[in-house]
């Protein structure tokens, strides 16, 4: 989990606790928890569009392979 130990963890609850308090710390993790989902459907739709010009342009490539080429005539 991104190279955080439970030690790091709990001092980080210890420290967003004593920021925010017991009453908000309920609707703050919400929040952060939606901004990262929030996060991860974006980024996921950002590799869908990536792979989809990738393969896109494998496509234009392979067609343009296969296409035989006419030759000029050099008269």
């Amino acid at each position: 989990m991104l190279g955080i130990g439970t030690s790091e963890l709990i001092l980080i609850l210890v420290i967003a606790l004593i920021i925010f308090g017991p009453g908000k710390l309920p609707e703050v993790g919400r929040a952060v928890g939606r901004a990262v989902a929030e996060f991860k459907r974006a980024s996921e739709a950002v590799r869908k569009e990536i792979t989809a010009d990738i393969e896109e342009g494998e496509a234009k490539t392979n067609r343009a392979r296969k296409t035989p080429k006419k030759e000029a005539n050099n008269y």
